[in-house]
C-alpha cells in the first residue's frame, strides 16, 4: 500500500500509523521507553563516563610527574561493573544488565600505592606507564562511544 504523507493531514496520521503498524508511534515511542531497551546504553554510557574520567585523573598524574610527594591516582570502574553482573552465572547478559542500577556503576577514584615510591622525592608516578595507560584509555573510550552508537543505529532500525 503507497500512501503519499503530504497529503495526509496531521490528525489523521495517527489513525494510519495504527492501521499500518498497530499502534500510534507515540503509544510505541512511549513503550519502548518504559521498557529496557536503554538498559545497554545506559551500562555503556556508565563506562564511557569513567572511561573519561580516567582520562582527566591520568592527564593529572601525567602533570604531576615531577611533584615531590604526589601519588599517582586511578580509577576504579571495571570491578563495579564486574559485580554488579556477576550476581548470578546461570542469567543471560540481558538479565544482567537489566537488574543493573546506575548508583551500582559509580566508579571510585583510589590513590595507586600511597606507601610505594621508587623515587628519592616520594613521587610514585612512572611517565611511561601513565603514557601506555592514557593510550590505552583513549582506545576504549573510543570504543564504548562506537558501541553506544551501534545501539542507536539497531534502535533506529528498529523503529523504521
Amino acid at each position: 500500500m503507497q500512501i503519499n504523507y503530504n497529503r495526509i493531514r496531521w490528525e489523521n496520521y495517527a489513525q494510519i500509523e495504527t492501521i499500518m503498524c498497530g499502534q500510534p508511534v507515540a503509544e510505541r515511542s512511549r513503550e519502548m521507553i518504559n521498557s529496557n531497551v536503554f538498559d545497554y546504553v545506559d551500562v555503556l554510557g556508565k563506562a564511557a563516563d569513567a572511561s573519561w574520567k580516567r582520562n582527566d585523573i591520568l592527564a593529572n598524574n601525567i602533570a604531576n610527574v615531577d611533584t615531590p610527594g604526589y601519588k599517582r591516582q586511578d580509577i576504579d570502574f571495571e570491578s563495579q561493573l564486574r559485580r554488579a553482573l556477576g550476581n548470578s552465572r546461570y542469567e543471560s547478559v540481558d538479565a544482567k544488565v537489566s537488574h543493573v542500577t546506575s548508583t551500582e556503576l559509580d566508579a571510585r577514584v583510589y590513590t595507586d600505592a600511597a606507601n610505594f615510591s621508587y623515587r628519592l622525592d616520594g613521587n610514585n608516578v612512572d611517565i611511561d606507564t601513565e603514557g601506555v595507560e592514557l593510550a590505552a584509555n583513549q582506545i576504549k573510550y573510543n570504543g564504548l562511544i562506537s558501541s553506544i552508537n551501534q545501539e542507536f543505529t539497531n534502535l533506529k532500525l528498529v523503529m523504521k
